[in-house]
């Protein structure tokens, strides 16, 4: 990969799928929980370096729609690692005037863990630094056919012309509304896939794969990943 230059253009927005916590813990003969574990660390650190750099919105894809198909142990165990790490991280995220803000189908969450990221986002809710998106319970389609839905609705009611939907006006129905498009999507593990993750937003990002698994992503392979999104020329469909 190119090496990452402070002096060239920063993205904007980074989007993460956060790959490989099952297989860098069963590597190490662990159960998968420790994998999340580790990984709550990279998240830190990325938190971190995009702060330092200019980032202006991380988002982190921590939890799918299709998690709900795991072990019960797991998601348990998942969502205590959550509720921890807004409990312990907070206070860090107000003292780096970092917002955090969730998108997907969040009233599928227990409630305490509803609560909990309630409580954080009202407490970083005017912070104007960072802001951090945490998509929970999150599948890219379930929020196109919601968004469709929204507009089928308006559209009966009166208070949309079908003749006047455009992109534009499509993503403001999306859980991103607020969201600047990713401008660089990152996938952990080496997959070569979107899993379901920002299918909309993502169709101009710059996608870099890395084989690293998340409990080891640290700042350098961020720094890295960079260095390749301002090694690239984008044209948008242009020349």
């Amino acid at each position: 990969m190119a090496a990452f230059d402070p002096e060239k253009e920063i993205p904007r927005h980074i989007a993460i799928i956060m790959d490989g916590n099952g297989r860098w813990a069963k590597d190490r003969g662990k159960p998968r929980r420790e994998g999340h574990r580790v990984g709550a660390a990279s998240v830190e650190a990325a938190l971190e370096t995009c702060g330092e750099i200019g980032v202006e919105y991380l988002t982190l894809y921590a939890f799918s729609a299709e998690n709900w198909k795991r072990p019960e142990t797991e998601i348990t165990a998942l969502m205590g690692l959550m509720t921890h790490f807004l409990k312990e991280k907070t206070p860090k995220l107000m003292a780096n005037n970092i917002r955090l803000q969730v998108i997907g189908q969040i009233d599928r969450l227990p409630e305490s863990n509803r609560a909990a990221l309630e409580k954080t986002i009202a407490k970083t809710v005017n912070n104007d630094g960072l802001t951090l998106v945490v998509a929970l319970s999150y599948g890219s389609r379930e929020e196109i056919v919601e968004a469709t839905r929204k507009l089928m609705e308006k559209a009966i009611d009166g208070e949309v012309d079908p003749g006047k939907l455009d992109n534009e006006l499509f993503a403001q129905h999306l859980d991103t509304a607020s969201i600047p498009d990713p401008d660089l999507l990152i996938r952990t593990s080496g997959e070569f896939r979107i899993s379901n993750f920002l299918l909309w937003q993502i169709s101009y990002a710059e996608i870099v794969i890395t084989n690293t698994f998340w409990p080891d992503f640290r700042r350098q392979h961020l720094l890295d990943a960079i260095g390749e999104y301002q090694s690239r020329q984008r044209r948008f469909g242009g020349i």
